[in-house]
């Protein structure tokens, strides 16, 4: 399964995170809103309005951070984030199985990405279940992690039995569209930064970085 899974936020930021999604009189409303028409059917959750002032400037804050992070930006070659939601469920909430939309108003959804923003300990179920070809993996993640995958796979989210799931979702419009060709990449930039850090620069190392260069610039649109 072509995933990552990569801690991306601090504990000051955490805190933040926390402390202001958990005031009183948030815009807390039904996730049917921006589900799909089969979404609908299968989604019982709450997010926070994308609209009001508080979800635009964290959403800011993590499309910052996904930016800037090297090993992300190798992994997922982004081009655009978007549709970015700050969702939570208590005790009796999941989301059913499901395909996120190929193409929404904000974007083409290549990647989905989750960051947990509650500690796994501190409520049960609501773990993230995602389907390939030939497997099924079940993840729930500490806070502060991220977790990216490919919006082609199926994927749920369990019954929350007790507690509260509170995450940040949202999608990667890849500069790449294909799964194969963002992994032939990621490998090879990753070979050769590992070759960089061992040995340092050499002609054979530039060769590689360019092959890297001019394989993107083929491949990307």
């Amino acid at each position: 399964m072509n995933y990552l899974t990569h801690k991306l936020l601090n504990a000051k930021e955490i805190d933040l995170l926390n402390m202001n999604l958990n005031l009183p009189d948030l815009p807390w409303e039904d996730g049917k809103k921006t589900a799909g028409n089969h979404a609908k059917k299968v989604k019982n959750n709450l997010q926070l309005d994308r609209e009001s002032n508080i979800s635009k400037k964290y959403a800011g804050l993590i499309e910052k951070k996904i930016l800037n992070d090297t090993l992300i930006k190798s992994f997922a070659l982004p081009k655009k984030i978007h549709g970015i939601m700050f969702t939570k469920s208590i005790k009796g909430m999941k989301y059913g199985r499901h395909i996120d939309n190929a193409f929404m108003s904000s974007g083409r959804a290549d990647l989905s990405f989750t960051i947990y923003l509650k500690e796994k300990n501190k409520y049960n179920g609501g773990e993230l279940i995602i389907e390939s070809l030939n497997s099924e993996e079940s993840f729930k993640l500490n806070s502060g992690e991220i977790i990216i995958y490919p919006s082609t796979y199926l994927h749920s989210v369990q019954e929350v039995s007790d507690g509260e799931r509170l995450v940040v979702v949202g999608w990667i419009e890849s500069y790449v569209k294909s799964i194969e060709e963002r992994e032939y990449l990621f490998d090879l930039d990753a070979g050769a930064r590992s070759l960089l850090a061992k040995h340092g620069r050499s002609d054979e190392l530039d060769l590689i970085f360019k092959t890297y260069s001019n394989m993107l610039r083929i491949l990307g649109d």
